[in-house]
């Protein structure tokens, strides 16, 4: 489940957020990007108004529950559109989350399989190391790690709300059986069976995928992907953030509830705050290692146009049983 906009992919291939700062407001156009931009007051109280102003008039609650049971079908036709053309692949990802490099985490090694995990025949039992996407939408993180990373040793799951995104990955040329397992998954659907037991998993990234899930299953979505992990396994995210510029531009009539709006195309999308990230993340039982508000000015030189960007990143540990 990728997100129905592709402004989050503009990132591409760059220095780890935090690297490059804009010092003198005249030099702004001097490159695409600037990280860390601190808002003022006055900014933030005019992206508090407009947000106010794009929520006081929301959908109907026929409508919302609409979107809500038809949620499937809009993603199916998005990717039914776009196919894999929309998003570009998310190389960046290795330096936001080295981790995903596999070979140069293999010193952090979780604890060792469950029984249940170690008896149970099942794809990629008996792999050492296991990774799980969530959203995976046609295969622009999954490829990434396939390639950097070719440690007969580790295998990659990863799952879709969408049937027609799950049917393009695996059309790909790349795409390896022995390596890999794409499947259909509601995951905030927990009476959906997973392909391998709890506490089995490594890694798992969840990257723009939460915030098109409703908020009344966003906690549960996160205790069962905590579940999934091994204890001292990792879960990477990011996603939008609260007052990001893809918020902003909501008109009125697309709110479908406190900071929670429908697309063009049906699809839905949430922004968060730390807060509500730590909240919900610590009562799923995980430990937080980072949680960071990345804030990005891009610009646009030909059309001097600012663009300001609000991402949510964050890394969570399952405790170790050791510890």
């Amino acid at each position: 489940m990728a997100t129905g906009t592709s402004q989050e992919d503009v990132e591409e291939k760059r220095p780890q957020f935090g690297s490059r700062f804009l010092t003198e407001d005249k030099h702004v156009f001097q490159h695409n990007a600037w990280d860390n931009v601190k808002w003022d007051a006055d900014q933030e109280m005019q992206a508090a108004e407009k947000v106010s102003f794009n929520s006081a008039e929301m959908m109907s609650t026929d409508k919302i529950s609409e979107l809500e049971e038809n949620a499937a079908d809009y993603w199916d036709k998005f990717y039914g559109i776009h196919q894999n053309r929309f998003f570009k692949d998310r190389h960046w990802l290795f330096t936001e989350f080295p981790e995903l490099d596999t070979c140069a985490d293999a010193d952090k090694v979780t604890d060792k399989p469950s029984d249940e995990d170690i008896n149970k025949e099942y794809p990629g039992s008996h792999a050492n190391r296991k990774i799980l996407e969530v959203g995976c939408g046609v295969g622009n993180t999954v490829f990434p790690i396939l390639e950097a990373n070719k440690d007969p040793r580790l295998f990659v799951y990863c799952c879709d709300f969408s049937s027609t995104a799950i049917d393009i990955l695996k059309e790909h040329d790349d795409y390896d059986a022995s390596r890999c397992h794409a499947f259909v998954c509601d995951i905030s659907n927990t009476a959906n069976q997973m392909p391998f037991p709890d506490n089995s998993l490594d890694i798992i990234t969840m990257i723009f995928v939460l915030s098109a899930i409703s908020q009344d299953r966003m906690q549960e979505t996160l205790n069962r992907l905590s579940r999934l992990l091994k204890p001292g396994g990792v879960l990477l995210f990011r996603d939008y953030g609260r007052y990001d510029l893809a918020q902003l531009r909501f008109k009125t009539g697309r709110c479908l509830g406190d900071n929670f709006y429908a697309r063009g195309d049906g699809t839905r999308v949430y922004f968060f705050t730390q807060d509500e990230m730590r909240e919900m993340l610590t009562k799923a039982g995980l430990t937080e290692e980072s949680n960071l508000v990345d804030r990005r000015l891009q610009v646009n030189r030909q059309r001097q146009l600012k663009m300001y960007r609000v991402w949510i990143q964050c890394k969570y540990r399952k405790c170790s049983s050791s510890s």
